[in-house]
């Protein structure tokens, strides 16, 4: 193998392939980047077993065939290379290594061969549809952060995505919680997801699909079956294995009679949660709202380091009510709204809280109280 391709491009597509790469494994090719010249193009694939990532670049092929090099070494090796050079990566003989050059600068890297590289992509797929990046990028950006870390609890340990009726109307909607808090956002369902199966994307796909969706103006090519899901980004393919579980039936914690609503600043509010939780306890972190006519005022009382208080003006013509909440879960709802206001429904000090985004009927947020 020998090809020559631009420096930018390479790093680029290194970049997107080398973060699914484990810095430690038991089975050493999968610390490998594969790389395989053919025809005018490079293609290089990385996997952990769960999730793989194709890219193909440009190149100039010299001659073709592949093999597969410690990932994370040669995509820092091309971030030190100078802008705008040409790097020259050739295999070297029988020995088993590849010779990497750029200007003055020589490197020599031992590989595995490409017979030995897994192949997780295999397997038909039942559903195909399109959706706009910018689209898929406001599902994950609005639900991510309400993904379970819980390992136990792995059917929560992803995002769930699935097609719902309301209305008259399909919608393709996105729905992550951790028993604590409920992120859900729904747009028009695409022509293709009807039928499909309710699938569970892991955390860490989530993560990657994110980054991936860095071009607004692109369509994404979004394939899936019960037990796989494929993201096409232009010459970036993304394939993971799903979560092999049940979501729970998530609507039944979604309060639908909340009759007190208080609806407050953003950006003031968040700034008063914030202040008032730097005396909360690093364990707790709980923040007490007291709604009554026209003022909310927050407060936080830490046996350990003192307490504090902040009044804020809101719209609330409801019954008086005190109610706790985890001051880190309130900011991180806070910072999903895109609106100027945000608006809590609430009902008593032990019931589900539904905050919702006056600016975006698609999504909503659920809160679990605390006890203050």
């Amino acid at each position: 193998m020998k090809v020559t391709v631009e420096r930018a491009q390479l790093l680029k597509s290194l970049g997107h392939v080398h973060r699914v790469v484990e810095r430690r494994n038991t089975i050493p090719v999968l610390s490998n980047v594969l790389m395989r010249a053919e025809g005018s193009a490079l293609r290089l694939k990385a996997t952990d077993l769960d999730i793989e990532v194709v890219e193909s670049l440009a190149a100039e092929v010299g001659a073709s065939g592949g093999t597969t090099v410690p990932a994370h070494m040669i995509y820092d090796i091309v971030r030190k290379l100078p802008d705008g050079s040409q790097v020259v990566v050739e295999t070297v003989g029988d020995k088993g290594t590849l010779a990497v050059r750029a200007g003055r600068s020589r490197f020599t890297l031992q590989t595995i061969p490409e017979s030995d590289f897994p192949d997780i992509a295999a397997g038909e797929m039942t559903h195909t549809f399109q959706v706009p990046a910018k689209n898929l990028k406001r599902l994950i950006d609005k639900t991510q952060f309400a993904i379970s870390t819980e390992e136990t609890r792995y059917y929560l340990n992803g995002i769930y995505l699935h097609v719902v009726e309301k209305g008259g109307k399909s919608l393709l909607r996105a729905v992550a919680t951790d028993g604590h808090r409920l992120a859900q956002v729904e747009f028009d369902a695409p022509e293709g997801a009807a039928g499909m199966p309710g699938v569970i994307v892991p955390r860490k796909t989530v993560a990657e699909v994110q980054r991936l969706a860095d071009n607004p103006d692109e369509a994404v090519t979004i394939e899936l079956s019960t037990a796989k899901i494929r993201f096409r980004f232009g010459e970036t393919v993304l394939t993971s294995k799903l979560i092999d579980g049940t979501f729970p039936d998530y609507a039944r914690v979604i309060p639908v009679g909340n009759d007190k609503t208080l609806t407050v600043d953003k950006a003031e509010f968040a700034a008063a949660v914030d202040r008032v939780s730097t005396v909360s306890s690093e364990r707790g972190r709980a923040v007490k709202l007291s709604a009554s006519d026209g003022k909310l005022t927050l407060s936080v009382t830490n046996p350990d380091s003192g307490s504090a208080t902040e009044e804020v003006e809101v719209s609330y013509e409801s019954d008086a009510i005190d109610i706790g909440f985890n001051s880190r879960y309130l900011l991180d709802i806070a910072s999903q709204v895109d609106g100027d206001t945000v608006e809590l429904k609430l009902a008593d000090p032990g019931s589900p809280t539904l905050i919702l985004d006056p600016t975006s009927p698609g999504a909503l947020y659920v809160l679990m109280p605390m006890r203050v």
